[in-house]
């Protein structure tokens, strides 16, 4: 079992002991924290902190507990329940002093989150989560007295707030989405996209939805991450239903992976490709996506005149490095789309109208609009990481394998070959390395990667 502290937040599987997983004790330390940390930082009395859950089945007890230590801590909270990740960070950029998402993304129901997020609704910088970090090793917090604890407010209307700021998007077009006629086969894997994806395509104008997963209960049908393997059940939906396409979420809804209207899959590296491309072609700007993204973006933006860079994974460094370019759109290859023109985070629903509107004015099957795309394999891998593995001394040897070849080492181990890259790193949300290997076919990324996982297995 694990507790993760990094970027990404806190995360961790749900009981167990204190230190070692996310128990309630964990929970109340961290959300002190945290709500402390808020009270140094916004130096008000009128301190206001917004908080939105996942379906999960731990959601209801751990958001009781954060809301009640934030309170306790003078703050007053608005919980708005049921809502995406996204949801919230549009919630606290509309003037709270942050928020905290109670969320594990993609990892399975045994795990927790929570997610932290500054004013503007972005997740904390590296030297801000250090200082929360500071914070609860210290546990210097200072409780309110009776009679000025903070007050609680529920706000159950930002998932239809949302939904319109997506809809008065320039680039978003529903009427030609309208005539377009579609149909929409979704996964929303039992979780909050249950609740606002469906209606997001039914206002956008998509003719007919067809739902798998939708119910709302923390029952995870399968695993959470939207990736082919776990993408079966939906693939073979559109083909029953012979529906336009297939759109798959994660339990926060912040990634979106398409399915082809033949049952294959459009690839969850090119939903940020293909959304870059239908803005680039109406906003001139730079790209910007993570070290473990395809370079089909690059391919794409500079097909356009303009500029791409990378940053390390994570997205508080993707956002980081798009306000540092000027990037109109970017985001990260797990399917991850970031549009700034909304706010600056992942937002499967800005992804799903952006895509479809791209879909419907190029008249095209969705198998033939990945086509206009470079192609590129990817190999993802992952090994566990077992009690007093050395991640350094592994990397020591890669190293000296590789020697001969370009490497960045911004974040793990990034290597460039002629015909592609590889990169090595330790995950932010798992206790695993995560290898991905990209090139012009998978025998050639498989070979790539397994090269590497035998160094690692045995340094």
């Amino acid at each position: 079992m694990a507790l993760i502290k990094s970027i990404s937040g806190i995360r961790g599987t749900i009981g167990g002991r204190p230190g070692e997983n996310l128990t309630p004790v964990d929970i109340v330390k961290f959300s002190a924290a945290y709500g402390t940390w808020i009270k140094k930082r916004s130096g008000t009395k009128d301190l206001h902190v917004i908080i939105g859950r996942d379906a999960r089945k731990s959601g209801p007890f751990v958001n009781s507990l954060v809301i009640d230590t934030l309170r306790c801590l003078g703050i007053n909270v608005t919980d708005l329940g049921l809502a995406t990740t996204p949801t919230v960070e549009l919630a606290v950029g509309n003037g709270a002093c942050g928020g905290i998402i109670i969320t594990a993304s993609h990892n399975p129901a045994h795990w927790n989150a929570l997610k932290l997020l500054n004013e503007n609704g972005e997740f904390l910088s590296s030297d801000d989560g250090k200082e929360v970090l500071e914070l609860a090793e210290s546990e210097l917090f200072d409780f309110a007295p009776v009679g000025s604890e903070g007050l609680l407010t529920v706000d159950k209307s930002w998932g239809d707030r949302h939904i319109r700021q997506v809809l008065d998007l320039d680039l978003v077009d529903v009427n030609v989405i309208k005539k377009a006629r579609l149909s929409v086969a979704i996964d929303c894997v039992n979780s909050v996209g249950g609740i606002i994806i469906p209606e997001l395509l039914r206002r956008l104008g998509v003719e007919r939805v067809v739902e798998l997963n939708t119910i709302p209960d923390g029952d995870f049908a399968h695993n959470p991450e939207p990736l082919p393997e776990n993408l079966k059940d939906l693939s073979a939906l559109v083909v029953k239903e012979k529906t336009n396409l297939g759109f798959a979420v994660d339990p926060d809804v912040d990634r979106l992976a398409i399915v082809n209207e033949d049952g294959s899959m459009f690839g969850e590296e090119y939903t940020l490709v293909s959304v870059a491309d239908y803005v680039l072609s109406n906003t001139p700007g730079n790209t910007v996506s993570n070290m473990s993204s395809t370079r089909a973006l690059k391919d794409v933006t500079e097909k356009y005149g303009f500029k791409y860079f990378s940053s390390p994974v994570g997205e508080v460094n993707v956002v980081e490095e798009m306000k540092k370019r000027g990037a109109v759109i970017g985001g990260e290859g797990n399917g991850g789309v970031i549009y700034p023109e909304l706010h600056y985070g992942r937002d499967a629903l800005v992804g799903i109208a952006l895509f479809l509107t791209c879909l419907a004015k190029s008249k095209m099957k969705c198998s033939e609009l990945r086509k206009k795309f470079p192609d590129y394999v990817i190999a993802k891998k992952r090994i566990t990481l077992r009690p007093g593995f050395d991640f350094d001394r592994a990397m020591d040897q890669v190293r000296e394998q590789f020697k001969t070849y370009q490497i960045d080492e911004r974040d793990g181990m990034r290597i460039e070959y002629p015909d592609g890259w590889l990169q090595i790193r330790k995950s932010n949300t798992e206790p695993i390395i995560r290898i991905y290997a990209e090139s012009t076919s998978s025998e050639k990324a498989e070979n790539m990667a397994e090269q590497v996982i035998r160094i690692i297995k045995n340094p």
